[in-house]
């Protein structure tokens, strides 16, 4: 007899208004660590899960890697859309991108994109995001002295800079960011094509359609892009599946730039809403590493990843059965107050700053080093040019149980 019952607090899993309400969705993650912190949901039309919600216990999952896997459920969705997802995959058709596999296939497919995002290919790629990041503060004083933050300058910002890594041309840029909120916001009324999972599903393959399009190109000709070592990288000889080579340019051309765009709106909401640190910043230029890892934290725009157990196990005495799934609420871990000093103080200066908005373990971000210096330079040109700011309206985050963040952020300022 299945004798578990679900705590109430623990329903915000499968509801994705509650990122929309922080006080709520913070109440309840409060609630869960300190009562409950491996809370099992039974929620339609998700499949049962367990909630784990302190930093330690999401760690530890993400590090046993061969115990915990990403397939066959590497986030949330409904029954129905992973019924579907599945039946596309073995039609030859889904999504299986690096969020989606398990070593030893994971390590070799990261490998292809690995040496973009390493530390010589950011100091050479630093000159283009700097010029992007004049471009966009330029833009805030044209169109000044009140904008929408979010849709007139952070979600470009980080997209010119990923579109110009995998080589696209700059007039394909904006059907890129409409596609990726349609993938991305499917829970949201602003951004959803359709209601039904095989509505959903067209916006993916209109990315197919558009990448398969790129890599016969890049095969054909090869430049000198990520693009081109996606369409050519080959493991054991062979060129990647059609599956995992156009899943990968989703990846990269989706979560490269909408997480950043989340995290830069996020941390500029922040640093309005307090002052304090928003003069100490400008103060002290200095602090921007730790600062930019504040801002990281405090916005954690992926919310969730999921994994299953491959064998029978158990996490803080719970017993979990192989095939049983488990949710890692990143925002729960970067808020745990066992680990964070005073965790709901926006801080700077916070060091250390162990969050786990990038992940841990062999799925931390790919892109890690990349958002971060975006962020940094946006800020780093904004803030010295910066005479006032003010929000200028009521932000708005948008619904999601997986990727999102702020869909509107209206200020009012003042810039040299």
């Amino acid at each position: 007899m299945n004798t578990r019952t679900m705590d109430e607090a623990a329903r915000i899993f499968a509801d994705p208004t509650a990122y929309a309400d922080e006080a709520r969705l913070h109440a309840a993650l409060a609630h869960l660590r300190a009562h409950n912190p491996v809370a099992w949901v039974d929620q339609p039309p998700y499949r049962p899960f367990f909630a784990i919600t302190r930093h330690t216990d999401v760690m530890d999952i993400e590090r046993a890697n061969d115990l915990w896997l990403s397939e066959p459920r590497p986030l949330l969705a409904t029954a129905e859309a992973d019924d579907l997802a599945k039946a596309q995959l073995e039609a030859g058709m889904g999504l299986r991108t690096l969020i989606h596999m398990d070593d030893p296939h994971h390590r070799d497919v990261r490998k292809i994109g690995a040496d973009w995002f390493r530390p010589k290919a950011m100091r050479d790629l630093k000159v283009r995001v700097d010029e992007l990041a004049r471009r966009y503060v330029d833009k805030m004083v044209e169109i000044g002295p009140e904008c929408d933050f979010v849709d007139d300058i952070a979600v470009y910002y980080p997209l010119y800079v990923i579109m110009s890594l995998l080589g696209l041309p700059e007039e394909d840029f904006p059907r890129m960011l409409r596609l990726t909120q349609e993938l991305f916001g499917g829970d949201e009324e602003e951004y959803k094509r359709g209601t039904t999972p095989e509505e959903q599903l067209q916006v993916l393959m209109d990315f197919f359609n558009y990448f398969n399009e790129l890599t016969i190109a890049r095969r054909k000709n090869p430049t000198d892009d990520l693009a081109s070592a996606i369409a050519n990288g080959r493991i054991n000889g062979e060129l990647l599946s059609d599956v995992d080579c156009l899943s990968y340019y989703v990846i990269v051309a989706t979560a490269g730039h909408d997480t950043t765009s989340h995290a830069i709106s996020g941390g500029l909401r922040a640093l309005i809403e307090n002052p304090d640190q928003l003069e100490r910043l400008k103060a002290d230029p200095a602090l921007m590493p730790t600062a930019v890892e504040e801002m990281i934290r405090w916005s954690t725009p992926v919310k969730e990843f999921m994994r299953t157990a491959a064998a029978d196990t158990e996490v803080r005495g719970v017993p979990i059965k192989a095939g049983e799934s488990v949710y890692l609420s990143y925002v729960s871990a970067n808020f745990d107050e066992e680990v964070f000093d005073e965790p709901f103080r926006f801080d700077v200066g916070r060091d250390p700053n162990k969050h786990l908005s990038f992940g841990y373990g062999v799925h931390f971000c790919l892109g890690a080093a990349l958002a971060r210096m975006e962020i940094n330079s946006f800020f780093t040109e904004l803030l010295p040019r910066l005479e006032s700011i003010e929000l200028a309206g009521e932000p708005a985050l948008a619904s999601t149980v997986f990727v999102g963040g702020l869909k509107h952020l209206p200020i009012r300022y003042s810039l040299r």
